[in-house]
């Protein structure tokens, strides 16, 4: 959890930065370039990127990266916990996983891991403040509306196929707290609204994002558009924006309309699948959001998210009952990762769909932050001796160590890159690795050269910071040797 006030300022600014590229002063558009610099197109090794998102900070010594296991007893000095579950082997020679990660642990033969992503030193430990730096690559509050990745890669590639939407975000509400923080890094900022995603809260109920608002017509809804299209043609809409502005809303919403009455709208209804396809993935919303993941992947969808969703306290966000949240949350997304990776592979769309399963940052029992580094407004409290399981786990927000796991897309199969260290501090100690080298590694993998920018307020906005971001080369190559 955040403090009120923090939370506030973050709000305040964030909405200022937004305002600076919304409808009312968004002259600041017309200095969009035209398009990036004329650059040598790089080989792309994949097509699509699909991104499993686990918000809320998940421990990597209790999943991908276990530490000494210590099981619970009263009396437990907190000191020694550096993991709560014992290790597991998987597939791939000197890799193990924490207890109940065994389905994801079986396809790591098809993937690589990361274990060095240390988070940014960004003040205030804020889950959406860190959100918004992975997802955007630039720390907030900026200027301009810094646009998610999705969005930009939507906007260099374009849809892979011209019906369904080239950014498609599945499974986060904004209905509970910190909505608006939320709010801020889901979308394409000055790119424009055509390259913002497609939101879908609840995949199960996809099929209704691509109709129209329950209780009207289909002709009812195309007598509104029409009438939208000819209010846009005569300025009537969005009086004070750009040109550019007003005509990316207009193919924006020409491009729903396409969806609305294409075939390919079935994509969305999960009620297609097989029964037994479908319970494989139904462990609740973030299994049944791999599975339409899936289905749109295989149907042309260019950047899929798919949350297990951040709302305080819930979730990946175990401030208290550390151990047994954390339980569930495998079971969450055990079975359903595995099985998005197996049918890919199977059905030859992995090659060319890269993967990744990332946090926004990691958790231990008593570090806060990063050694050497003073943290404001530590959340929890924690006893120094464990009488009471809620206490047994990883409660607090840790920036200097995390996992993130790749799969396709041209990744090296069984591939261990980086290291944290087995005791406390469990930082990142061979190999770190930063948000720009993850965005550029990304982009690296779609072809995108990482000198892509445009120009805003006169100056130039690149996909990375001042475009200095580097891929992590390592990452990619032919498959390395690895046991069965």
């Amino acid at each position: 959890m955040e403090l009120h006030n923090s939370r506030r300022e973050f709000i305040k600014k964030m909405a200022a930065a937004s305002l600076a590229t919304s409808a009312s002063s968004i002259p600041l558009a017309s200095f969009l370039s035209s398009c990036s610099p004329e650059v040598q197109k790089r080989a792309a090794t994949a097509d699509t990127v699909i991104l499993l998102w686990m918000a809320g900070g998940m421990a990597h010594t209790e999943t991908f990266d276990p530490k000494a296991y210590v099981p619970y007893e009263k009396g437990l000095n907190m000191n020694r916990v550096l993991s709560t579950f014992p290790k597991i082997p998987t597939v791939v020679d000197g890799l193990e996983f924490s207890e109940g990660l065994e389905s994801i642990g079986s396809v790591m033969d098809k993937g690589a891991i990361i274990r060095s992503y240390k988070s940014a030193d960004l003040g205030h430990i804020l889950h959406t403040r860190h959100q918004y730096h992975w997802h955007t690559c630039y720390e907030p509050p900026q200027s301009v509306q810094a646009p998610h990745i999705g969005a930009w890669i939507a906007k260099e590639l374009g849809p892979a196929n011209p019906v369904i939407p080239p950014f498609i975000s599945i499974g986060q509400r904004f209905t509970m707290g910190e909505a608006e923080e939320l709010k801020a890094f889901h979308s394409a900022g000055f790119l424009g609204t055509e390259f913002g995603p497609f939101l879908i809260p609840d995949p199960s109920g996809g099929l209704e994002s691509v109709r129209p608002p329950q209780g009207m017509s289909l002709k009812r809804f195309e007598a509104r558009y029409k009438l939208f299209k000819e209010l846009a043609n005569k300025n009537k809409v969005m009086e004070q924006a750009s040109d550019y502005q007003r005509e990316s809303l207009m193919r924006s919403m020409e491009q729903s309309y396409r969806l609305l009455n294409s075939p390919e709208a079935k994509v969305f209804d999960l009620s297609q699948e097989p029964k037994e396809v479908y319970d494989t993935y139904n462990t609740g919303r973030f299994g049944l959001g791999c599975l339409l993941a899936k289905r749109l992947a295989m149907n042309g969808g260019r950047f899929i998210s798919v949350s297990t969703e951040y709302e305080p306290f819930l979730g990946w966000d175990t401030h208290e009952n550390g151990h047994t949240r954390a339980k569930k949350m495998k079971q969450l997304i055990d079975k359903p990762v595995a099985q998005l990776i197996k049918d890919l592979d199977e059905s030859g769309h992995l090659d060319r769909t890269l993967v990744i399963l990332a946090s926004e940052f990691s958790r231990d029992a008593i570090m806060e932050g990063r050694p050497g580094e003073t943290v404001k407004d530590q959340v929890s409290r924690q006893p120094d001796v464990i009488n009471d399981e809620k206490f047994y786990g990883m409660h607090r927000h840790f920036t200097d160590g995390s996992s993130i796991l790749m799969w396709g897309g041209g990744v090296k199969k069984g591939l261990i890159y980086g290291k944290t260290a087995d005791e406390r501090p469990c930082c990142s100690i061979e190999n770190p690795v930063v948000i720009d080298q993850v965005h550029q590694s990304v982009y690296h993998a779609l072809g995108i050269d990482p000198q892509t920018h445009y120009e805003i307020e006169s100056r130039p906005f690149y996909t990375t910071p001042d475009g200095k971001g580097k891929p992590i080369l390592d990452l990619f190559g032919n498959p390395i040797t690895k046991s069965v």
